[in-house]
C-alpha cells in the first residue's frame, strides 16, 4: 500500500503497456487510420461474419435488452446477435474507454478518418445505441483509455494522465453530471499501475480498481481503497448487475477469472476459463436481462460467451477473426 501522491505519479504507466512483459502488444497510435484487412469490412447490418475483423478490442458490453454484444474497436463497433456478426450503423470512430449503462453508451477516443471532428473526443455519450453521439466536454484535450460508468446511475469515472481545463492533475476523477463537473479522488491506499476500473451498478460511490498488485475496493468514491485480493496482477473488473459480487480477471503465471462477494471475509471463487496460457481476459460483461450470461474478451482479441456464469463457454471470435 502506498499514498495517493505516489499513486498519481505512477498512473501514467497504467494501461496495456503494463502487460508488455507478457508479450501482449500495445495498439497502434490512437487516431492513426489502420489499413483494412484482406477484404473490406461488412456494411452495417449484413452479419457477414467472414468479413468482420476485430482489429482491436477497446471494450465489451451487452445492449440493455441483452440481445446484442457490442465490441468497440479502432474502426467502429462490431455487433454480435443471434449467432451472427455485423458492423453497427453509425460512425466508424476509434472508441476508447467504452462503457455501457442502462440507457446510454459513454466513450472517449478519436474521430473516424475524414469525419472532420475534433481529435480527441474527450467524453462522448450516445442515447441511441451508438448511431449518434453528443459531446460532454474536454474535446481536443483528453483521450481516456480507462473509463467506467455505473450501470444504473450513469456516474462516470476516468483515469486521467495529465492536467486539462477541468482536471488540475493526473488521477481518478468522477462525474455525476455528464462531464459538467469532475471530482478528483484521493485514492489513498491504492496500489501502482492501475489497469482497470469498475463502478457498482446502483451505488456509484463503490468503485473497484484492478492494479498490478491486486484488486482494490473503495466505498467512498475512490478516496480510500482496501485491497481485497493480492499477490497477482488484476487486469479487469466488473460488478455483477445484482450488486452483490465483483468479477475480475488476473494474471499470475497464467490467466484467471474469479469472483468475490462484497460481504466481509468473503473468499475468492475461481471460474473455469477457456483462455490459452499466453493470453488473458481484458474485458468482462454481463447480460442485463439474463444475469447468468457473461461475455469475456481477451488481449489477443478472442471473445467467449457463457450462458451459465462460466461453467461452459462458447468461442465467438478467435484472435480477431469472428466465428
Amino acid at each position: 500500500m502506498i499514498g495517493s501522491k505516489t499513486v498519481i505519479t505512477a498512473l501514467a504507466a497504467a494501461g496495456i503497456a503494463a502487460f508488455s512483459a507478457l508479450g501482449w502488444q500495445q495498439p497502434a497510435v490512437a487516431g492513426t487510420p489502420l489499413p483494412a484487412p484482406n477484404g473490406a469490412h461488412a456494411p452495417a447490418g449484413t452479419g457477414d461474419a467472414a468479413r468482420i475483423e476485430l482489429i482491436h478490442i477497446h471494450g465489451l458490453s451487452y445492449s440493455a435488452d441483452g440481445k446484442q454484444v457490442f465490441i468497440p474497436s479502432h474502426d467502429g463497433m462490431a455487433v454480435y446477435s443471434n449467432g451472427r456478426w455485423s458492423k453497427m450503423a453509425g460512425p466508424a470512430h476509434d472508441y476508447m474507454g467504452f462503457s455501457a449503462t442502462r440507457d446510454a453508451f459513454y466513450s472517449s477516443g478519436h474521430p473516424a478518418p475524414g469525419s472532420r471532428q475534433v481529435n480527441p473526443f474527450g467524453v462522448i455519450k450516445s442515447l441511441d445505441g451508438g448511431k449518434t453521439w453528443q459531446k460532454l466536454g474536454l474535446e481536443g484535450e483528453a483521450d481516456f483509455h480507462t473509463l467506467a460508468a455505473s450501470y444504473g446511475t450513469n456516474t462516470v469515472y476516468v483515469l486521467n494522465h495529465r492536467p486539462n481545463t477541468l482536471m488540475s492533475a493526473a488521477g481518478i476523477y468522477s462525474s455525476e453530471s455528464d462531464g459538467m463537473k469532475w471530482r478528483r479522488a484521493a485514492a489513498d491506499g491504492l496500489g501502482t499501475k492501475v489497469n482497470g476500473l469498475a463502478v457498482h451498478p446502483s451505488d456509484a460511490k463503490v468503485l473497484a480498481a484492478g492494479a498490478a498488485d491486486g484488486l482494490y475496493l473503495s466505498r467512498d468514491a475512490g478516496d480510500h481503497f482496501e485491497r481485497l485480493v493480492g499477490d497477482k496482477q488484476v487486469l479487469a473488473a466488473w460488478f455483477d448487475l445484482g450488486g452483490d459480487r465483483l468479477w475480475f480477471s488476473s494474471f499470475a503465471g497464467k490467466p484467471a477469472l474469479s469472483r468475490i462477494s462484497l460481504k466481509k471475509g468473503a473468499k475468492v471463487e475461481d471460474v473455469r476459463l477457456p483462455v490459452e496460457a499466453g493470453d488473458a481476459v481484458a474485458f468482462i460483461a454481463q447480460n442485463p436481462s439474463r444475469h447468468e450470461e457473461l461475455a469475456i474478451a481477451t488481449f489477443k482479441r478472442s471473445v467467449y460467451v457463457s450462458k451459465d456464469r462460466g461453467k461452459k463457454w462458447t468461442q465467438i471470435a478467435r484472435e480477431g477473426t469472428t466465428l
